[in-house]
């Protein structure tokens, strides 16, 4: 569930096709982000989950599998 929420945000933010995103996928080499469209994307998960992500967590954020993971975590409050 978390990963097809995620997979609209950073559809939304990079204009890209949701289909090609996947679990291995990486915001600045796969889909060629720059920093600021990572910025776009943690908040618009921020957004979308209603939880709130530190920024040094958000720094060390490279793939689509490392948010779903920090999502999954911000989630259950650990």
């Amino acid at each position: 569930m978390e990963l097809e929420k995620l997979k609209k945000v950073i559809a939304e933010v990079l204009n890209v096709d949701p289909e090609e995103i996947r679990p291995e996928t990486t915001f600045m080499d796969d889909l060629g982000a720059d920093s600021l469209d990572v910025f776009q994307i943690i908040m618009g998960i921020e957004e979308e989950f209603d939880i709130e992500i530190p920024p040094e967590k958000a720094e060390s954020i490279t793939t689509v599998e490392e948010a779903v993971n920090l999502i999954k975590s911000a989630v259950s409050g650990l």
